[in-house]
């Protein structure tokens, strides 16, 4: 191309995004942004079309976990970028990577009632870190190299880019367009090292220490110097749901089963990469010991001593990975041969809890009732995938119940409603975790678990899942309804009478639903199953025949099948605090 050529705005945003190794956007294409994706497939980028706006920037998030680098979505403009708001949300409060590109009215339309017009920018700024409209063309590198270096950088988070219609067919001179290399990593930062000490001094005299994983200590890559920590000094840990397998759920220090007991006793807690939010019941009685000292590691210095108070925590800012390393070493070099004993009145109690609840669960994965409880399905489903699968898992007690008994090995391999409790997130995110594995590890499986309701929400995604055939086994928990659902007797006592809207349970799906029928429209094989034996037989066949192809089985449980009893609820009211 010569000096003076003119290019494209369309070209000069592929370009951009490919000089920021970009290899994947996810989205749904239309006026005014159609130009982009035909350059971004003619500069080698993959496009994936998905269903739903919404489902494509959840792809787009989950790429950016996976990778830790922004994952893309392409969308159109006014409603269109719209249903992006609930991914760019769902990333930013994951701290995720994520930036959506969208399309929007000429400029020289502003304010006249163009098509789609929307105050777009300022619709995205709330949910993301950065939000912009490109001022030229001739800038449009600047700002993507922005985006991605806001995107990455501190607490990761999305980034919303704006592109005018006449910005992307219009042109400009090609030796006029500002180029950007590649954003770097972000820079790993270590912690104050009298703070490392401290904190150190603190865990040594602990009684009732305990460490909880959280799901930034795997986005980290800290997994190899977080499991020599727990193995050099003999720690119980408890890891958050999207913490799992950051040391194996399946190692002997792991107490997950024991957890309620454990936060509200223990004496210090080393948080690693997990925020004191609603998952962890914000640090405060009655869930956890007024008494109870913190140890928390966080990237984010606004984070540390969050709900809690400082007077409680020892705040250590820094890149997981780099501060874990310094725990290490502190201990090692100035406490030589400390090491929790494994013989203390806390392992015994945290042993016969989890003794405990682990045979609670084993006499309801053996109840042989039909239709199955969730413990029955749940468990012969955790029996037969590869111990290698990563893990998508939504739904209320689809979700709830499978954090304790589906059990992840390896970091970053459980992917869920998350920080956001966010529902039709499931299907978007097993299809970038099957295009990850695809290029990065063929070997896994991605094994998608839903429940029936949060199904629903984007469904439509299966044509995606079979068009681009994606190998992904999904597995459909089915009991009617939003938590518990309608038995089928009742469901035609019900239908009979004119009312419905006033008598149907706000809860209740149609029960017995045909969700098999939809995966064998679209090309991909279904399956409905009813007893332990018939999902044993099909979840071999899946994984063996149909190993390379879409497969969804619809599991029928009970509608009114749920957990054991807890000993608290699951979400921590302010009425309690």
């Amino acid at each position: 191309m010569a000096d003076d050529e003119a290019i494209a705005g369309a070209n000069v945003i592929a370009e951009a995004l490919i000089a920021q190794g970009v290899e994947y956007v996810f989205g749904i294409v239309g006026f005014p942004v159609v130009e982009i994706s035909i350059a971004m497939q003619a500069a080698g980028i993959k496009y994936i079309g998905m269903r739903n706006e919404q489902a494509a920037c959840y792809a787009a998030g989950a790429i950016g976990y996976l990778t830790g680098r922004p994952g893309v979505c392409l969308v159109v403009s006014g409603p269109g970028m719209l249903h992006t708001i609930g991914g760019l949300a769902n990333a930013t409060l994951n701290a995720w990577p994520c930036i959506v590109i969208g399309g929007s009215s000429d400029s020289d339309q502003e304010g006249m009632g163009a098509f789609q017009e929307f105050p777009q920018v300022e619709s995205a700024r709330l949910y993301t870190k950065f939000t912009a409209r490109p001022s030229s063309i001739e800038q449009i590198p600047f700002y993507i190299e922005k985006a991605f270096r806001f995107s990455m950088y501190g607490r990761p988070g999305a980034c919303y880019l704006d592109f005018p219609g006449d910005m992307i067919v219009g042109d400009a001179p090609s030796n006029q367009i500002r180029h950007f290399p590649k954003v770097t990593a972000p820079p790993k930062m270590l912690a104050e090292p009298g703070i490392v000490q401290d904190a150190v001094n603190l865990l040594i005299r602990a009684q009732l220490p305990l460490v909880i994983i959280g799901k930034g200590a795997a986005y980290a890559h800290a997994e190899g110097s977080v499991c020599d920590f727990i193995n050099r000094f003999s720690l119980p840990f408890l890891p958050t749901p999207m913490g799992k397998g950051v040391v194996p759920d399946d190692h002997p220090n792991c107490i997950n089963a024991a957890r309620s007991r454990a936060l509200l006793q223990a004496d210090v807690i080393i948080l690693l990469g997990a925020r004191l939010n609603w998952i962890l019941h914000f640090g405060l009685p009655p869930r956890f010991a007024a008494a109870t000292k913190f140890i928390q590691i966080d990237i984010c210095p606004e984070e540390l001593g969050n709900n809690i108070g400082s007077e409680n925590t020892i705040g250590i800012a820094g890149h997981l990975d780099c501060v874990v390393q310094q725990l290490t070493a502190e201990l090692t070099k100035n406490h030589r041969g400390w090491r929790y004993p494994d013989q203390t009145p806390w392992w015994q109690t945290l042993n016969e809890k989890i003794a405990t609840n682990k045979a609670r669960s084993l006499a309801l994965a053996q109840d042989p009732s039909l239709p199955m409880n969730y413990y029955v399905a749940l468990g012969k489903v955790q029996e037969l995938i590869p111990k290698n699968s990563i893990i998508v898992s939504e739904g209320a007690n689809t979700m709830d119940i499978g954090r304790t008994i589906l059990l992840n090995h390896s970091a970053r391999h459980r992917l869920d409603a998350g920080t956001f409790g966010t529902m039709g997130v499931g299907l978007g995110f097993a299809i970038a975790a099957a295009l990850y594995v695809r290029e990065n590890c063929p070997e896994k499986r991605v094994v998608c678990i839903e429940g029936d309701s949060a199904f629903g929400f984007s469904g439509m995604e299966l044509e995606t899942i079979c068009r681009y055939r994606l190998p992904i086994l999904m597995i459909i928990i089915n009991n009617n309804g939003i938590q518990f659902g309608l038995e089928r007797e009742t469901w035609n006592e019900l239908r009979e009478m004119d009312n419905l809207p006033a008598l149907l349970p706000p809860n209740a799906l149609s029960p017995d639903a045909s969700y098999e029928k939809v995966m064998e429209a679209f090309g991909g094989h279904g399956y409905y199953v009813q007893t332990p034996a018939e999902l044993e037989a099909i979840l071999e066949k899946s994984l063996s025949l149909h190993a390379n192809e879409p497969v969804l089985i619809n599991v029928a449980v009970s509608s009114l099948a749920g957990r054991k009893q807890q000993d608290f609820d699951w979400l921590t009211r302010s009425s309690k605090l």
